[in-house]
């Protein structure tokens, strides 16, 4: 039954939707702070919501964007989907996160977002990954460095573990060039010394 056509398009529009819920409006709100879009990088993720100086909700935030991404796998695995499908099901929560229909397409970069379809996925690639943005983060301080650098080496543990025929494989790269993308701005802001380091408050651009 996976196999048929309206099962797979309603498993990919499911996991959009559920993409979709930006975690960092919605803390912000309950906490009574400004919108994330308005402020600092204006990117609605855990990084800007820490801005606000409220440790609390950036860490729900983290917490809400890394969970959907792991449930909309957890769901496609649960269902017993065929792994082309849960691949299609990773970039559709994924991208729903990048562009989400509740939020008029104005999303934030996906970095919780593909921490959780990664632990959905295979625990060893998550926790690689989560390493490897860790010892980034600590050693440069430096949110969207370590993105990058992590996003670099997914597809690599993905390839490891997975091998390279899995349509995992695939749903990883296309992930981590989309990531890659979202950055473009942080890259530029990297090379000229000007991009904000992890802590920094709202005045941080």
């Amino acid at each position: 039954m996976s196999n048929q056509p309206v099962i797979v398009i309603l498993s990919v529009v499911i996991a959009y939707l559920i993409g979709s819920v930006s975690f960092a409006v919605i803390v912000s709100k309950l906490f009574g702070l400004s919108d994330p879009r308005t402020y600092g990088s204006k990117n609605p993720g855990a990084t800007n919501v820490l801005r606000s100086g409220n440790k609390a909700a950036a860490i729900l935030t983290l917490a809400g964007d890394a969970f959907k991404g792991w449930f909309a796998v957890w769901l496609a695995f649960l269902f017993n989907m065929p792994p082309t499908v849960i691949a299609l099901v990773a970039i559709a929560v994924f991208v729903g996160h990048l562009w989400p229909v509740f939020f008029k397409f104005a999303g934030g970069k996906g970095v919780a977002t593909a921490a959780g379809v990664l632990l959905g996925l295979n625990g060893w690639i998550g926790a690689g990954t989560l390493i490897t943005w860790l010892v980034v983060a600590i050693c440069f301080r430096y949110s969207s460095l370590a993105a990058l650098i992590a996003s670099l080496f997914a597809p690599f543990y993905t390839g490891l573990i997975l091998g390279t025929a899995n349509p995992l494989f695939g749903a990883v790269c296309l992930m981590s060039a989309l990531l890659i993308y979202r950055h473009l701005k942080n890259i530029k802001n990297l090379i000229a010394g000007k991009e904000s380091r992890l802590g920094s408050k709202k005045s941080a651009t």
